[in-house]
């Protein structure tokens, strides 16, 4: 079984289309090994990852485009 690298030190960034209203925001760990994209919820940090393989995340940030 492979462990996934720690996000104990991830750096976060939430999405662009984050304001300062509180509502749904992403944060995605950029410095995180290739290819994968961990995303979170930026109101719960302590809260669960979701780790996406790379692919697909690029093809969800498409789909909003």
């Amino acid at each position: 079984m492979e462990t996934a690298p720690s996000l104990r030190n991830a750096q976060w960034r939430k999405s662009s289309y984050s304001g300062n209203t509180g509502g749904d925001c992403l944060e995605v760990a950029d410095n995180y090994p290739a290819p994968a994209v961990p995303v979170r919820d930026s109101k719960n940090p302590c809260g669960p990852v979701v780790i996406v393989g790379a692919a697909a995340w690029q093809a969800f940030v498409d789909g909003l485009r």
